[in-house]
């Protein structure tokens, strides 16, 4: 049986790192909708934290997973983003 992946992430940036951290995570998710068995990958800022980005990915299954986290663009993104970032990023699978 195939299930639906959800995974959301968040990270905390520093407020000069803000901007490369928006532009790296939108490209990041415009690249990623692109990977087969992606149906939802989006970034977002934190009304209540503009230094607090977001991410909400829906995968079709497991297998999209491990290929999206296998593919060095997203290998690449996550040390580029956390490069810039204040405090460890989070992420959940669900």
């Amino acid at each position: 049986m195939h299930r639906m992946i959800i995974i959301t992430g968040s990270i905390q940036v520093r407020p000069e790192t803000r901007d490369e951290a928006l532009k790296l995570g939108c490209e990041h998710s415009a690249r990623s909708r692109e990977e087969p068995g992606c149906l939802v990958h989006n970034c977002y800022v934190d009304v209540e934290d503009d230094l607090r980005i977001h991410f909400f990915e829906k995968w079709a299954d497991e297998a999209a997973v491990k290929a999206h986290f296998a593919v060095p663009e997203s290998q690449a993104f996550v040390g580029a983003i956390s490069a810039l970032a204040a405090a460890p990023p989070q992420i959940e699978l669900f």
